[in-house]
């Protein structure tokens, strides 16, 4: 197909009228919308719910273990005034 035909096909396509549409697919859409929209915002506020249990874990966690202080030591130190 070159180019005229295909411009041709296009405008074809374009001039014929459209498919009827459901009456009730206003509704539905709508529908299903509020419902999509419920879903992300009830996993978005899960989601900050177990990010903040995991920063609050983690919190707690770090003031009770102090992973940044320096462990005691295993053996003792040498005895020099003998």
């Amino acid at each position: 197909m070159n180019l005229p035909e295909r411009e041709a096909a296009v405008r074809r396509m374009l001039e014929r009228t459209p498919p009827p549409v459901p009456p009730d697919l206003h509704a539905e859409v709508v529908r299903r919308g509020s419902r999509m929209l419920r879903r992300r915002t009830t996993a978005r506020r899960l989601l900050w719910l177990v990010l903040l249990a995991a920063a609050l874990a983690f919190t707690i966690w770090a003031s009770v273990a102090r992973p940044w202080v320096e462990p005691p030591s295993t053996t003792t130190p040498p005895v020099s005034d003998w």
